[in-house]
């Protein structure tokens, strides 16, 4: 009863000073315990009750507190497939990214063992490639204070994009960790660069503990350094939360550069890189806990109407679909978008959808897949850019038409496509 009553005097407290029980960081109420003039008993009692009123929500939505992970990336991805009842694919028109023509760097860890540190990469702490119950595929997974670096140096032109999955994970203090993504121009080809301006100077993403998203570049070249940017993101709304997934895509345009997380665009920075001080080529993750899979870096802009109307087909790696999966993911809505502004812009004209798969796994249902990849991507050209289903046909070719050996990561996700061909 005492307990009880504690608690009600609690709750009274903080509603009346305008918190909400959603904004109460456990993991720190639990480390600060000893420094709290609250009794043990009292924080038994909050956390009984907090973990009374989640379980009661999961339960009255028939789920578990693992699948409500689940739950909540899944109602982010309103997408469209061959099923009638599945609803139309809804995004921002804000969200214009399209990606790179030319695939130069792809890893989905595909080709490592569960256990191991990816063999693309390098290190000055530690990183493995695991699983998990509710994210298909390989991911590298790592919890420290150090960097996991691209081992090779990239060639990067003016214009490129940057693609990849992250989920945040908890790390040694009882809750998310956050983490840093790093674009930077290396010093040391072969080695970690120190420092909290490491190389030459570069770009930082960095997600707080908290979720807050804010980025900062830095340049170490004289006459370099007063163009140095900083900001960030406090909208409750693109916060990241521990175990959720994020696509994050990144845009750079010679000095512009691009930020988007899923279907926000997060920044758009038009003098972020001053292109005469700096030349990037090379990407790490690090300072926190996080894993990370399907990193995809594509140079080009692909010219759309030229390649459809003038030469006749259109190859587009902007599509995206899961693992084994027809649903079209929300972040093709810039492709999509662009190929439906030529179709517009073309009323007699009349396309083929042909999807393509690499060689993994069995010959038939590769073809399937495709077929069904082809088909989805035309419903979503139909149902949310309004294009006359007349003017559409779709097919697959499953894994039999590859442009490129299906031996490692880069060539596979060149096989992994869709095509656009006028009739």
């Amino acid at each position: 009863m005492k307990t009880k009553f504690i608690l009600l005097l609690i709750t009274g407290y903080l509603l009346s000073t305008g918190f909400a029980l959603s904004q109460l960081n456990i993991g720190n109420r639990i480390k600060n315990a000893t420094n709290n003039r609250v009794n043990k008993e009292v924080d038994q009692g909050v956390n009984k009750g907090i973990n009374s009123v989640i379980d009661g929500v999961l339960k009255k939505k028939k789920i578990t507190k693992n699948d409500s992970i689940n739950a909540t990336e899944s109602s982010k991805s309103i997408s469209t497939s061959t099923d009638s009842k599945t609803p139309p694919l809804l995004v921002s028109s804000k969200y214009d990214f399209i990606p790179g023509e030319k695939v130069i760097f792809f890893d989905d860890f595909s080709q490592d063992n569960v256990g191991d540190f990816p063999a693309l990469w390098n290190t000055n702490g530690s990183a493995e490639v695991v699983t998990t119950n509710l994210f298909p595929g390989h991911w590298m997974k790592y919890n420290c204070r150090e960097a996991i670096w691209t081992d090779e140096l990239l060639k990067l032109p003016d214009n490129y994009t940057i693609e990849f999955d992250l989920i945040p994970i908890q790390g040694n203090d009882q809750g998310m960790a956050g983490y840093d993504f790093r674009l930077l121009q290396a010093k040391n080809v072969k080695a970690y660069d120190h420092g909290s301006a490491p190389g030459n100077g570069g770009f930082l993403f960095s997600v707080e503990y908290f979720g807050r998203p804010s980025y900062h570049t830095w340049f170490i070249k004289d006459g370099c350094q007063e163009l140095q940017v900083s900001g960030s993101k406090d909208d409750d709304a693109v916060k990241q939360k521990e175990n959720q997934k994020y696509h994050i895509a990144i845009w750079i345009q010679k000095s512009r550069i691009r930020l988007y997380q899923d279907q926000n665009k997060l920044f758009d920075l038009p003098k972020a890189i001053p292109v005469d001080c700096i030349k990037m080529d090379r990407i790490r993750f690090e300072e926190g806990a996080a894993m990370v899979s399907n990193i995809r870096i594509a140079i080009g802009n692909p010219d759309m109407r030229s390649k459809l109307m003038t030469e006749g087909k259109l190859v587009s790696y902007g599509i995206y679909f899961d693992i084994n999966k027809d649903i079209v993911k929300p972040e093709s809505f810039g492709t999509l978008k662009g190929i439906a502004d030529v179709l517009k812009e073309n009323p007699e004209a009349k396309v083929k959808i042909v999807g393509h798969t690499d060689s993994d796994g069995a010959d038939a249902a590769n073809l399937d897949l495709s077929k069904r990849r082809g088909a989805s991507v035309k419903d979503a050209l139909v149902k949310t850019f309004g294009i006359e289903a007349s003017r559409l046909e779709s097919d697959g070719l499953g894994e039999t038409k590859p442009i490129a050996p299906n031996d490692n990561p880069v060539n596979k996700a060149l096989n992994r496509r869709v095509e656009f061909i006028k009739l």
